[in-house]
């Protein structure tokens, strides 16, 4: 079987808001753990933004509006021995907080390139060009307008999407279930942020001091060490960034590069199986034996089981999209509306050009390039994703604010035309929310409803060529799409068998062939040797001696499992070569695509798609609340 674009991913077993892991050890049947978890965080994260933003409008413009001016001009100062660092509340948030911010993106990216969604290059391609053009074609609108002069230095602010307050948005006005469109957008707004941040350290940053870019150099080498050497613990990360940090502010770089280099700086890995059997070893030996040094020892193994990165998101992500935006927000947001202001941004080219590279910039530069790039063959939009989707999505990519902001107050030195630009950017923001709903109201009636993979199994059980374990008629049935090599399936882990031991006769258990080739090389003939066994009535014994010995998989390996089983050997090993098993694979596949499946382990409870984590309380518990 070849590969496909979308290549499935074999999957660790995992709580629905665990620390991010990696491509191969997420459940990738639908988003991976920790996709969704940044995604949930994002979403929710985007209500507090919006409270924080409606309070400094609100703030900026009543009677008490000196002292919100007033607070954010408020000196606070850092002394060490004679070093000083001062800066006003309002730098202290925006060069600040906001690298904080910039960190968890770089970390997210990273791990995306590292061990997730990116790790396909052939997955790239389209939302990577895409998010080129969205950035290209909203910059060009906003010269078009503003060519010369001071002026012209505010096309960065158009060139950035706020991932929060899309994903909020998309949560309001788009369909009910959007993962597959999620992301897709989620890949097109990490090279936005990318690229929005290198434009901050580039363009927005000048009076550099060489000694203290030296400083940052030999921070960043000390990230690159520390993670080649592969060292567990986070706090010498930490103090390396802290270090690039103050070295990039010193050296009159604005200080939200620095996050974004740290966080690409650490990688993500697989999660190892020896080192998850080891954690679960000392937790075993903490729970026997309630002692404090086994408790430290039980910490550690867990530590050491996920790597930095995914240990430093955990922590950071919801301080990111729970206090630093939404204080971002209150700092940058307050625009005082009065004194003639919005009459002068209605006739501003710099209104205009905000308002106009965000709201149809975008959304144009998008979707032409991915009409463009299909055409070209440079990929193709997620399953379930049509042009109506995609219409809606690059609509609500018109949302800058966060970024928009921070560049506004980068970009320009006049007040005035400060808040010119940032009155672009709060009405950018209504406008493209708007015009997603529309535009996904419209794919609506077009047909195009979830923007999701089916949910549903496609083809019934059927006793006389599934493999099923228990009473036929049972009431409850579990199907797993499984390969033999993946580490973190039901027999693999155990989960089946506690699950079949829990439920007795109520459940049958029935196992579908999903190898994947691209990242389990053994697998297809494993599944092959699995259905040559069941020619000879002993698949069951077959399929426990294969999970047994999941790193020996070799022909010769399967030829004498065959001979401890008792198996016709020969039988065994012309069997192996007959077509039929390979037709009888293929439609194992052909049905978890069809129904959703894009990777391993993938569950169905009584027929559907089993989403989140899939220990066996889990599963008990879904298995029976559908009788």
């Amino acid at each position: 079987m070849t590969s496909d674009p979308e290549a499935p991913t074999c999957g660790a077993p995992s709580d629905e808001q665990s620390a991010p892991r990696s491509r191969r050890t997420s459940l990738a049947a639908q988003l991976s753990a920790p996709l969704r978890g940044y995604l949930a965080t994002e979403s929710a994260g985007a209500g507090a933004l919006l409270a924080a933003a409606l309070l400094a409008l609100a703030w900026a413009n009543s009677p008490w509006s000196d002292g919100y001016h007033d607070l954010w001009a408020t000196e606070a100062v850092v002394r060490v021995g004679g070093a000083v660092l001062a800066m006003d509340l309002e730098h202290w948030v925006n060069d600040g907080l906001m690298a904080v911010f910039f960190l968890v993106i770089g970390l997210e990216v990273r791990r995306e390139l590292s061990v997730g969604e990116l790790t396909d290059r052939r997955r790239v391609r389209l939302p990577l060009v895409a998010g080129l053009a969205g950035m290209l074609v909203p910059a060009l609108v906003y010269l078009a307008l503003n060519p010369t002069g001071e002026a012209s230095r505010g096309w960065g602010l158009v060139i950035g999407t706020d991932t929060a307050f899309m994903l909020g948005a998309l949560a309001v006005v788009g369909p009910r279930f959007t993962t597959q469109l999620r992301i897709f957008l989620l890949t097109l707004t990490v090279i936005d942020d990318v690229v929005a941040v290198s434009v901050i350290g580039l363009v927005y940053s000048d009076h550099l001091e060489p000694a203290w870019l030296g400083a940052a150099v030999a921070s960043l080498v000390a990230l690159g060490l520390l993670d080649r050497a592969q060292v567990w613990r986070a706090a010498p990360y930490v103090a390396a960034i802290v270090g690039l940090w103050l070295s990039l502010v010193q050296a009159g770089v604005h200080g939200s590069i620095a996050g974004m280099l740290g966080g690409l700086m650490i990688a993500a890995r697989d999660p190892s199986r020896e080192l998850v059997e080891g954690a679960a070893g000392r937790f075993r030996a903490f729970r026997q034996s309630p002692m404090v040094d086994l408790g430290r020892s039980a910490r550690e193994g867990l530590a050491r089981a996920v790597s930095v990165n995914e240990r430093l998101q955990a922590v950071l992500h919801p301080w990111s999209s729970f206090l630093v935006v939404p204080v971002f927000a209150l700092a940058n947001a307050g625009v005082p509306l009065g004194g003639g202001l919005l009459g002068d941004a209605a006739v501003s080219p710099i209104t205009w050009g905000v308002v106009l590279g965000l709201v149809l910039g975008k959304p144009v530069g998008i979707v032409a390039s991915v009409l463009l790039g299909r055409r070209l063959g440079l990929g193709r939009l997620p399953s379930g994703v049509g042009i109506g989707h995609l219409t809606g999505g690059a609509a609500l990519s018109g949302i800058g604010f966060t970024v928009s902001l921070l560049i506004a107050g980068l970009a320009f030195d006049d007040a005035a035309m400060q808040d010119q630009a940032r009155v672009g950017v709060l009405v950018a923001a209504v406008l493209a929310t708007g015009a997603g709903w529309v535009a996904f109201a419209v794919a609506a009636r077009r047909g195009e409803g979830d923007a999701d993979l089916p949910r549903t199994l496609d083809r019934d059980v059927d006793p006389a060529i599934d493999h099923v374990l228990g009473p036929r008629d049972a009431p409850l049935t579990l199907i797993e799409y499984a390969d033999f090599e993946c580490p973190f399936c039901a027999r693999a882990t155990g989960l089946g068998h506690e699950i079949r031991e829990r439920l007795g006769d109520q459940v049958r258990y029935v196992f579908r062939h999903l190898p994947l080739p691209d990242v389990h090389p053994h697998a297809e003939l494993a599944a092959r040797a699995a259905l040559a066994a069941d020619a000879q009535g002993r698949f069951w014994e077959m399929h426990d001696l294969l999970f047994d010995h999941q790193d020996e998989l070799q022909l010769e390996d399967l030829v004498g499992y065959a001979g401890d089983l008792g198996l016709d050997v020969e039988r065994f090993v012309r069997t192996l070569d007959d077509p039929e098993l390979d037709r009888r694979v293929r439609a194992d596949v052909v049905s978890a695509e069809a129904s959703g499946a894009r990777g391993t382990p993938t569950f169905f409870v009584n027929g559907r798609r089993h989403v989140g984590p899939y220990d066996a309380d889990t599963l008990v518990r879904e298995l029976t609340a559908r009788t």
